[in-house]
């Protein structure tokens, strides 16, 4: 007996792929269009070139021989590493606010894995045909239909992982240059080994694994529901108007009227499972809230279409609030305001972190000792030393003056000329007659990239007098 015991698979549940049906409604459509938006924007983006004040180039180019990310007019050196992280913190705060107001919709609407998961069925669809068709297929023996329908599936889901593959290569070198090298042989080892891993990553989870994904290796669905609560907006099924006293029942003759099932207990849901064999995770909603459901919304379009066939109201399975139909209804509370403060204030700091990056970083410091030295005649000079940091990927020349002071009081070296991406310490004074200098408590520095008036710093400095 314990041997037997011994030899038993720890997972002895076999994993049956789901063949959702097809559907048609308002979220169906909502999908099918952003999918479409999505695709263009991704496939097209490289090969746009966006002309603007600052550069000229892909609207989005992650270059990583120089070192920096080129999005739209911004250019994001890794000084400012603080910007990226971020727009991180903003994204993660978005996806978790969206849980806390909408449940899984982003796994249903806007999720990669659902929008390629989405394009590789349309495509299993218009070789194979409906679930029905599909499933057919599936369990008849081999023969050269078969062997055709998969081949022509299977080439087209590699043609589309390739294509994925190639294009988000195609964002961390310009478009053009790269998809030629690719093809003529020359490209780096680095692009290669990017687009075989890419394609045969999309192609496992989009083709095969597809639903495995959101149930089992996707991490956000397992700690989404710590986030959600009975003001969050899901997918629901009205048990109460669906069962009722005596459950579900098929629309017999006498029971073809939504008043006379009302009368006698009857459930609206005539149990006709549409609302499962459509669910692209295998969820029956009418057991209630269950975490594997993607919020998706076509099993509000299957019942949507049933309900209509048997002239009975929409609105059986729904998006609304609380953990059942006559829940709660709050849009608002104390979650929802710590998420939205969080947005707010990481969302304004971005704004201004990407508002104010100018090409270069500097730091301005009076020399400690001395504080104040008098010149043999008379004058009085404090000493400062400035740190500065240059972002680009090309030589650049900085200026220093001085505002508030007369030029001649700056003394030294007012020019300073930085490799990419080096930093250099420069030394410089300011020399004040004496009675000048006792009535200057600060002034302002100015540093400026020659050629970029407009990247310049403004420092406040104090003067020293006191010996």
């Amino acid at each position: 007996m314990q041997a037997a015991e011994a030899k038993q698979p720890l997972f002895a549940k076999k994993v049956i792929p789901i063949t959702p049906y097809n559907v048609k409604g308002r979220y169906r459509n909502i999908k099918s269009l952003i999918l479409v938006v999505a695709y263009a924007v991704y496939f097209s983006l490289p090969w746009l070139t966006w002309h603007g004040d600052q550069r000229t180039g892909q609207p989005l180019l992650i270059d990583l021989a120089t070192l920096r990310v080129n999005f739209f007019d911004l250019v994001i050196f890794p000084h400012d590493l603080i910007l990226l992280v971020g727009m991180l913190i903003l994204g993660v705060v978005l996806l978790f606010m969206a849980a806390s107001l909408y449940g899984r919709m982003f796994c249903g609407f806007f999720c990669f894995q659902t929008l390629w998961t989405d394009a590789f069925r349309f495509i299993e669809r218009m070789v194979q045909g409906e679930a029905q068709a599909r499933l057919r297929l599936r369990k008849q023996p081999w023969t050269a239909e078969k062997v055709a329908k998969l081949g022509i599936t299977h080439a087209l889901w590699l043609l589309l992982s390739f294509a994925t593959a190639l294009t988000f290569a195609l964002y961390f070198l310009e478009a053009p240059v790269l998809f030629a090298k690719i093809f003529n042989g020359t490209a780096p080892a680095a692009a290669y080994i990017a687009v075989v891993t890419l394609t045969a990553t999309t192609y496992v989870a989009a083709g095969l694994a597809r639903e495995q994904i959101c149930l089992v290796a996707c991490p956000y669905g397992k700690f989404q529901t710590a986030m959600q609560d009975a003001g969050t907006l899901t997918v629901m099924y009205d048990q109460p108007r669906g069962e009722r006293t005596l459950g579900r029942a098929a629309p017999r003759a006498e029971l073809k009227q939504a008043a006379v099932r009302a009368e006698k207990g009857v459930g609206d849901c005539i149990d006709c499972n549409y609302c499962v064999n459509v669910c692209p995770t295998g969820v029956d909603i009418r057991k209630g809230f269950q975490i594997d459901c993607i919020a998706c919304g076509l099993c509000v379009d299957a019942c949507d279409t049933i309900m209509d066939s048997v002239n009975m109201p929409r609105g059986l399975i729904r998006f609304d609030r609380g953990q059942t139909a006559a829940g709660s209804r709050r849009r608002f509370n104390a979650k929802t305001a710590g998420y939205s403060a969080i947005l707010a204030g990481m969302l304004g700091f971005v704004i201004y972190t990407a508002s104010t990056l100018t090409p270069f970083d500097a730091t301005v410091q009076h020399h400690a000792q001395p504080l104040v030295t008098r010149l043999s005649n008379g004058d009085l000079k404090n000493r400062y030393i400035v740190r500065i940091t240059n972002k680009t990927t090309a030589r650049a020349q900085y200026i220093l003056r001085v505002e508030g002071l007369p030029a001649e009081s700056l003394s030294g070296s007012t020019r300073l000329a930085i490799p990419a991406g080096k930093t250099y310490t420069q030394t410089f004074n300011v020399v004040l007659p004496e009675k000048t200098a006792r009535a200057t408590e600060k002034f302002k520095l100015i540093l400026m990239q020659q050629g970029h008036p407009q990247a310049s710093r403004s420092f406040s400095l104090s003067y020293y007098s006191m010996i």
